[in-house]
Order: C-alpha cells, then sequence, then structure tokens
C-alpha cells in the first residue's frame, strides 16, 4: 500500500488529522462510529489508482485530531463546516465528491444542504437520522437511556444498551458470528476503545437527535445516494436510511456486508462506492 501524505488543518476549536492519496477530482471521506482516515485504507487505494485524489480525516476529538476544549459540546454543523473546511483547502476550485457513513453520513447530508454549491455528488451509508421515522420517540428514550446508563453504570453497559437498542425490530435470536476483521481493521481495535467514551457521551446523543431538512434534500435529491448495508435490513440505522430515500423518492442502493460493511468488506464496499462516484462524471 502507498504511503498517503499526512497533514493537519487548523479549524475552528480544532485541529484535524488528514490523510491524501492519489490525484484527480476529490473524494472526502468523512468517517463515522469511532473511525477516522485509517478506517478507509482498505478502499482508499484503489478509488486513488481509479484516478481520484482521495482525503479522509479524523473527525474533532477523534483520534489524532484534537479539541482545543476536550469537554466541548458537539454539533453536526460544526463538524460539517470542519468537512467544509477540507473541501476548501483540497478542492477550493471545483464541486467535490464526499463519502459519509454512519455518523459521518448525518455530516455529509449537513455539508449537502448547507454547501450544495461545493457538492458534486455524495454517497451516504447508513446515516442513523432516527428523527425522520415514525417512531422517533422511541430512538429519543433509547438515547437517554445509553446516557443515563452511561452515567451512572459506565461505558460497557452503555454500549450494550446502544447495540442492543440498534438490533432488528423483534430480533431475539443470538447474534450471527462477527465477520473476521481484515489485519488492519483488527490492529485499529485498540484505538477504537480509547475513543468510544467520547463517541458515546458526546456524538451519539448531538447526532441522533439531528433532524435533516427534508425539502431542502428533496431539491437536491439528484445528487445525493443513500445506500445501506446487505446484512443490515431492519437494524436501526438501515431503517432510517431506507426511510429517508421514500422520503426523497429515491431508490436505497444496497452496500455489500451491514453497518460496518466498509470495514468487513473494504475491496467489494470499494468497488460500489467507484461505480456510485462514477455516475457523477
Amino acid at each position: 500500500m502507498t504511503a498517503p501524505s499526512i497533514s493537519s488543518l487548523r479549524v475552528n476549536g480544532a485541529t484535524l488529522h488528514y490523510e491524501v492519496r492519489g490525484r484527480g477530482p476529490l473524494v472526502l471521506l468523512i468517517p463515522g462510529g469511532t473511525g477516522g482516515a485509517a478506517s478507509f485504507d482498505g478502499m482508499a487505494e484503489d478509488l486513488a489508482a481509479d484516478g481520484y485524489t482521495v482525503a479522509g480525516y479524523d473527525p474533532r476529538g477523534m483520534s489524532r485530531s484534537t479539541l482545543d476544549d476536550p469537554d466541548a459540546e458537539q454539533h453536526v454543523a460544526e463538524h460539517a463546516d470542519d468537512a467544509l473546511r477540507m473541501l476548501d483547502l483540497l478542492s477550493p476550485d471545483e464541486p467535490a465528491l464526499v463519502f459519509g457513513a454512519s455518523s459521518g453520513a448525518i455530516v455529509a447530508l449537513h455539508l449537502l444542504t448547507a454547501h450544495p454549491e461545493r457538492i458534486a455528488r455524495v454517497v451516504t451509508h447508513e446515516p442513523p437520522v432516527v428523527e425522520v421515522l415514525p417512531d422517533a420517540a422511541e430512538h429519543r428514550a433509547l438515547v437517554a437511556h445509553v446516557q443515563d446508563t452511561f452515567r451512572t453504570q459506565g461505558l460497557m453497559p452503555a454500549m450494550a444498551a446502544f447495540a442492543a437498542g440498534l438490533k432488528k425490530d423483534g430480533d431475539i435470536t443470538e447474534p450471527a458470528a462477527e465477520p473476521e476483521l481484515p489485519p488492519q481493521a483488527a490492529a485499529r481495535a485498540e484505538q477504537t476503545m480509547a475513543d468510544l467514551p467520547y463517541f458515546v457521551g458526546r456524538i451519539v446523543p448531538s447526532f441522533m437527535s439531528y433532524t435533516p431538512d427534508i425539502r431542502r434534500l428533496e431539491g437536491l435529491s439528484d445528487r445525493l445516494v443513500i445506500a445501506g448495508g446487505q446484512d443490515s435490513r431492519g437494524e436501526l440505522p438501515y431503517r432510517s436510511a431506507a426511510f429517508l430515500a421514500e422520503r426523497l423518492g429515491t431508490e436505497l442502493q444496497h452496500f455489500p456486508g451491514g453497518h460496518v460493511g466498509l470495514t468487513t468488506h473494504p475491496a467489494e464496499f470499494g468497488e460500489l462506492l467507484r461505480k456510485a462516484l462514477r455516475a457523477s462524471i
């Protein structure tokens, strides 16, 4: 694998770590969960070889991207402004292609509605925009329960409550065996665990209370792809993505694997992503 060019960018209240590969139209990769730029290693190289400049970054407060105030509250709009600053730096004169996963997909949706002139196409994979769902009140209660559990019992009980709330409706069966992670993904486990308290405590409550601007997105749906995992049908992030696609009158695309398909199936996931991006050219 070719080593990326690594640098940092000062933004409001934070310093972002970012990595760049290749030459060509910009593809900005916005990670979700506790992922950072490294979560895209499995497909970024192939994207770069396909004729793109590929940039990934650690979201503010995650991994190598530091906050000026470690206790600062987090907001989708500010994270989207971070992404905009990346576009302004790396593609100042041309609209860019953007991919966002999970919470990063929420950032991508907000970026599209706030700055459509900077975006050629956005591919979002399972944005957990639960506020669009008819049973949104139940999911607000889930987030509140997770936060209360985190405060009173700690990280792992909170994660267990969160995972239970994301599973398929009525799913009481034993979970299927987790697919074996590629070596690079397994090596990131320590950093993932280190970022979990920040993710659970500040990203989850802020991002899962976010309501996308449906009317604005309707007018921009020709440059938006919403995707779900083949193996995550019925789970909460998939349901949110499917319902949003239905509201916008677009077809939900299916990518390999489940909610973290880009980690478990990087080659296949990357190939479908390249097809989705090429449709804009």
